[in-house]
């Protein structure tokens, strides 16, 4: 497919902050709700690039600006200062007053509700936006038959929204996103709509599409096991502000702050005394039981917070090194493995989570924390 936009893009020297070869730039971006006193900031300051070929997500709790920051980028929203660059084309900014509509932005969007016409087939609903942009009848049937084949809808160009599976609606809606080849694509929450075992099939069937097409893709979901199977890049979101970016490995495994390491796991928060410190090796003292733990992100604050991931404590029956010993609660069956719960009769301080192989018998068990994973912030 050529590209429509190529021709309408005004070539200039890339603006201070923008990274050389990115498909789309943000620079310190405010966004409120409201004016005046009752203003309520929902963007504080948001900068970040998209490179050609790469999917960034956009992870963060309710709130934390994450679909503003999407709907901003598409012309869905009005920053109150900042910019915004497709390419090396503004299409926002706040210095000088300029907005470019939605429409003039030439990006693909894919709505979380999809968005379908009901009352129009495949083929029309892939077509709309080549119509609107007034293109040739023989052109646009080029385009679709082109497009639907790519995403396994060749044989469905006759049919109906409402006869067609969820999966197969949200293909035709990213098929009406890609067939005028954007140089961007914009995702809200793709697969918020699918039950549980078509979206597993889903996110692979995307993350296969994008690397198949070479797609420069910005997605904003909620669930951090979709942004690690599909992204290169996730920008967590807390409170209008990037808390943390990094490939989804650097993100699970060398959290900056508590906020980026409890979001983007299963933990377990443990109550902890502090004895020691020296150097990044903690001295902890945890349910009457010494162990040592790793501090990390900036320093350990008044009240340090001390966590680990369900998946690194280790269950032994007998007595192992930096541990502590509790009792088993109960143990709940996942499929592919057992999640168990211990926690001391008649206490409510302390209560640890893990994954076990197998069913385990009552009694007590060691919980081994190992050091480098049982992080103090």
């Amino acid at each position: 497919m050529s590209n429509v936009i190529a021709k309408e893009t005004v070539q200039a020297a890339a603006a201070p902050g923008v990274a050389r070869g990115a498909v789309l730039s943000v620079d310190d971006l405010y966004l409120d709700y409201g004016s005046g006193a009752s203003a309520n900031a929902i963007l504080k300051g948001v900068s970040m690039n998209l490179q050609k070929g790469e999917v960034v997500s956009l992870l963060g709790p309710s709130g934390s600006g994450k679909t503003t920051l999407l709907r901003a980028v598409a012309g869905l929203e009005s920053p109150k200062a900042g910019t915004i660059r497709i390419g090396e084309r503004a299409v926002f900014d706040g210095a000088r007053n300029m907005e470019l509509p939605a429409e003039e932005r030439n990006l693909g969007l894919v709505f979380q509700s999809y968005a379908l016409w009901p009352h129009k087939t495949v083929f029309d609903n892939v077509a709309y936006g080549l119509k609107l942009r007034k293109m040739s009848s023989s052109e646009i049937s080029d385009r679709v038959k082109k497009v639907l084949p790519q995403l396994g809808l060749g044989h469905l160009a006759d049919r109906f929204p409402h006869q067609l599976s969820g999966g197969q609606q949200q293909r035709v809606a990213i098929a009406r996103a890609l067939v005028y080849n954007p140089p961007v694509i914009l995702l809200d929450e793709p697969l918020s709509n699918l039950d549980a075992k078509l979206r597993e099939e889903a996110r692979a069937f995307l993350r296969e599409l994008i690397i198949r097409l070479g797609l420069s893709a910005l997605m904003v979901t909620h669930d951090q096991t979709e942004a690690m199977a599909i992204s290169d890049r996730i920008l967590l979101l807390n409170n209008g502000k990037i808390e943390q970016q990094g490939s989804p490995e650097q993100m699970y495994a060398t959290p900056d702050t508590l906020f980026t390491a409890e979001f983007m796991g299963s933990n377990n928060r443990l109550p902890a005394k502090v004895l020691q410190r020296n150097g990044s090796r903690v001295t902890l003292q945890i349910n009457d039981s010494t162990v040592h733990g790793t501090a990390r992100g900036a320093g350990l604050g008044t009240e340090p917070a001390t966590m680990i991931r369900l998946e690194q404590v280790r269950v032994s029956g007998t007595q192992t090194e930096n541990a502590i010993k509790l009792p088993l609660v109960t143990c709940m069956y996942l499929g592919d493995r057992w999640e168990c719960l211990f926690h001391p009769h008649g206490a409510n301080d302390i209560s640890v989570r893990a994954y076990s192989s197998r069913r385990l018998e009552p009694g007590e068990y060691w919980l081994e924390l190992p050091e480098d994973s049982l992080w103090v912030f």
